[in-house]
């Protein structure tokens, strides 16, 4: 599969916990384009798994993002992103530099994602976490998103 994405984009990564959006990014995009919630919360915390910082996370990561785009950087934010509310910010960003927001979905079995959060040890939520995230995503559905990031709705 090849995907072509303009230079001048705000990748937003979506799909629950133990999607692969990491993996996805490191494959695709240099690490230095690569904006992850888990590295923010780690940055300002100590602690990636830090759900208590998340606010101030996503202060510093949408900071790094509008410095990247002003500078006419590709970035690409590495977080779940499975409710509308967590875009509509990052598609702001994105008109405010004049860029093209695109998503990328990663829309795979729960049972996987499950699977692939266990072997984490970082990990240590329950499985209810990764359900809601597949559910919150399914919910908005993928023609929903794709039609948002496309600047039509």
């Amino acid at each position: 599969m090849r995907i072509s994405i303009p230079n001048l984009s705000l990748v937003v990564l979506i799909g629950p916990s133990g999607s692969g959006k990491i993996t996805f990014a490191r494959r695709h995009f240099l690490p230095t384009e690569i904006l992850s919630s888990d590295a923010c919360r780690g940055m300002v915390s100590d602690d990636e798994n830090n759900q208590a910082v998340t606010n101030d996370a996503f202060e510093l990561l949408h900071f790094i993002g509008a410095k990247r785009l002003a500078l006419g950087r590709l970035t690409v934010v590495d977080a779940t992103n499975v409710q509308p509310e967590s875009r509509k910010p990052l598609v702001q960003l994105a008109r405010q530099y004049h860029c093209l927001p695109v998503a990328i979905v990663l829309n795979l079995p729960e049972r996987l994602c499950q699977e692939r959060n266990r072997s984490r040890d970082e990990r240590t939520f329950g499985p209810h976490v990764v359900r809601q995230q597949v559910s919150q995503l399914r919910r908005v559905g993928a023609s929903s998103t794709n039609r948002s990031w496309s600047g039509s709705s």
